[in-house]
């Protein structure tokens, strides 16, 4: 993951720099063959020649130390991202390898999955977290997400608790929006959402949210999130591991159309509830 993010972080410098492969290897009088194989993360390029690229390249300071450090590490599998630790943004590796998914299945326990959320759902949720300092980032954020991932081009299902539909998050016209918005979204025919009632009782998912990406060319991954850090998982056992656990939500998850009438009738208990306190 590593290797892939640095050298896609590389495509997109010479991209805007304006050169190609040859064109930069030119300039700092290399052979085309040495920028391809920095690029594809191979062994043998020195922090110094990473450096002259790219300075070359005029990468801002942050990039710059962000790039080197995954240069260090770009065959570890596996990677914390900790708070502090120096990466810029850590959502980006998440959405580089969203970009590239064939297949995304997640699972959320508590709330509604962020590439489900209403902005204003997001923005009263964002609130509340005790490391969100921008706020209004955090919404343009996952709606630019949203429309990255939500563009038809990859299958995606995702599994949720009806208390994810339950806790109130901003006020009664938030949540009925953020259910109808779920109601509109259930009809796309790449993606799949499934409940979990509460009646089931204990389940597979009980443990935590993850996401579960698979690609066409490189091994699945899966993706966790938490306050102190976010977690990427390449290893074999690790992944497997997840793929159990879905299909076990798999089997007991309310079909589709089950799982859409519950969305409704939530929807109608809530407005019942609203007119009697009304009265």
């Amino acid at each position: 993951m590593r290797g892939r993010e640095f050298g896609d972080a590389i495509r997109a410098l010479l991209r805007a720099a304006d050169l190609t492969n040859r064109a930069a290897a030119a300039l700092l009088g290399w052979q085309e063959a040495k920028v391809s194989e920095l690029i594809n993360g191979k062994e043998g390029v020195s922090d110094l020649e990473l450096a002259k690229l790219l300075g070359l390249l005029r990468t801002p300071p942050e990039e710059f130390d962000h790039l080197m450090a995954l240069h260090h590490d770009a065959h570890i599998r596996d990677w914390l991202q900790p708070t502090g630790s120096g990466v810029p943004d850590r959502a980006r590796t998440l959405r580089e390898h969203e970009k590239i998914a064939l297949d995304i299945t997640s699972w959320s326990m508590n709330v509604v999955h962020g590439l489900l959320q209403v902005p204003d759902y997001t923005f009263h949720l964002a609130n509340s977290a005790v490391n969100v300092k921008d706020v209004p980032a955090v919404v343009r954020t996952r709606s630019d997400r949203q429309q990255s991932v939500l563009d038809g081009h990859r299958a995606i299902t995702i599994f949720m608790h009806e208390h994810a539909l339950r806790l109130p998050v901003g006020d009664a016209a938030v949540m009925a929006e953020q259910r109808h918005h779920l109601l509109r979204l259930s009809v796309r025919p790449y993606l799949t959402i499934r409940l979990i009632p509460t009646s089931a009782g204990p389940h597979a998912g009980i443990a935590g949210d993850f996401d579960l990406l698979k690609f066409k060319k490189i091994p699945p991954i899966v993706y966790l999130e938490s306050h102190g850090a976010n977690v990427f998982l390449e290893d074999q056992s690790s992944v497997e591991l997840y793929e159990n656990v879905v299909k076990s939500l798999g089997r007991t998850a309310l079909d589709e159309k089950r799982s859409r009438k519950l969305i409704t009738d939530i929807i109608g208990e809530e407005a019942r509830g609203e007119q009697v306190a009304q009265e």
